[in-house]
């Protein structure tokens, strides 16, 4: 039985570091410390799912998205 390779492009790369937006992601992807894409295919780059959950897991605080200040209480 072949082995499956568990790949993600930029749009699950957005979606495992919650939901950001493609600017972010490629903000995020050409940081030194993100894992090296495996393939550059005319869709764009791909990576290694388990390599980009397991950078994420240890950066989840740096990469949060900043909060939102409280609405105003209404008088």
């Amino acid at each position: 039985m072949a082995q499956r390779i568990y790949l993600v492009g930029p749009t699950e790369v957005g979606k495992i570091l919650g939901n950001l937006s493609r600017q972010r992601v490629y903000q995020i992807t050409i940081q030194p410390d993100f894992p090296e894409p495996v393939a550059e295919l005319a869709q764009g780059k791909v990576w290694l799912g388990e390599q980009v959950e397991a950078w994420a897991a240890n950066r989840r605080v740096r990469i949060a998205k900043p909060r939102r200040s409280s609405p105003a209480t209404e008088q």
